[in-house]
């Protein structure tokens, strides 16, 4: 799947003595081999990334400018250049309310992917390494620090359109560091923490079903999932992605982490699971010499299995048809 550009742009964002400043750059970059690989490399990277927060739009006061900017693009009320042109001023503003915030190459991809378009904003900065010359000697060269940086944003402008409740997604980091390139993009990322436990269930169980996992090697995958998350959950400890799948799966842990990460799935790294959402990881199994039933734990909280526990009966809803057929033609022979 390729990235389909349609505006790049680079400025500048220096810190100085006396604070920071902008150095306008190229606002319309030429869509080159080498554009089109900065693009792509920088979109695969943000993706890989595992410490992520999602969110949408700010609709307090006090909410920097970014959507009524964007709204403006996107309406053909402005160009690239004008758009770019006022973000750099509100990171500008943004970076100032941090002692730690760092500057950098702000560089700015407007691309379609998948028939959906996006706006991408990363700070890179530049790394100092060696190269050989013709002459076969050692020379100092300058390049951009592709896996280095630690600010990035992703506006999917589809999810905006549609209304959808989180379509803002940037690198979490660490501390208030981050909170300015959050409170740049205009970000409310207020944690809904049953709705993340729920996407997160959703993520593991997907994992378990692209891994072929069945039977015994399912229920104790997802078994050992409940069992971390409870603690964390009893502990009161925010769920790390990145540490999640070393524990769960040691051998290859970039599978998962593939998975958790996944910008498509909007999950929120860093925060305290729910221990009632997280009940849906295991199933409830058992037999005698005359039947045998098993299910998961949603569906008795979904209403889809009833226990009466005054008569220690189950009940079961929604039969499929192959086994409603089976059962009424008994029902017919018998009668």
């Amino acid at each position: 799947m390729t990235n389909q550009i349609i505006n790049v742009a680079v400025h500048d964002l220096d810190r100085g003595d006396d604070g920071f400043r902008i150095r306008m750059g190229n606002d319309q970059l030429t869509v080159s081999k080498t554009t089109q690989r900065v693009v792509d490399e920088l979109y695969d990277l943000y993706s890989r990334r595992a410490s992520k927060s999602h969110g949408k739009f700010s609709t307090a006061e006090t909410a920097a400018p970014t959507e009524r900017q964007l709204k403006d693009y996107v309406d053909d009320k402005s160009d690239f250049a004008d758009l770019t042109g006022k973000m750099m001023e509100t990171l500008k503003h943004q970076a100032g309310t941090r002692n730690a915030a760092q500057g950098g190459h702000v560089f700015f991809a407007h691309f379609s992917r998948d028939g959906r378009q996006f706006l991408l904003v990363a700070i890179l900065n530049d790394k100092l390494s060696a190269a050989l010359t013709k002459t076969y000697d050692v020379a100092d060269v300058q390049h951009l620090d592709m896996e280095g940086f630690r600010f990035a944003g992703r506006i999917n402008l589809a999810g905006w359109a549609a209304g959808e409740e989180r379509y803002i997604g940037f690198l979490k980091g660490k501390g208030n560091v981050s909170e300015y390139f959050m409170e740049f993009l205009g970000c409310d990322n207020s944690v809904q923490v049953k709705q993340d436990t729920t996407d997160l269930v959703k993520a593991l169980k997907g994992y378990a079903d692209d891994q072929g996992m069945v039977g015994e090697a399912r229920d104790a995958f997802l078994g050992k999932a409940k069992s971390i998350c409870d603690q964390a959950s009893r502990n009161r400890e925010e769920i790390e992605f990145e540490a999640l799948a070393n524990e769960l799966a040691p051998k290859a842990p970039q599978a998962l982490l593939a998975v958790l990460t996944d910008p498509e799935r909007k999950l929120n790294d860093g925060f305290v699971p729910d221990r009632r959402a997280l009940s849906s990881l295991v199933k409830f199994k058992g037999k005698t010499s005359q039947w045998s039933v098993e299910f998961e734990r949603d569906a008795l909280s979904g209403g889809k299995v009833r226990y009466n526990a005054a008569e220690n009966t189950l009940t079961l809803l929604d039969l499929p048809d192959d086994l409603t057929a089976q059962l009424r033609h008994e029902l017919v022979r018998d009668a």
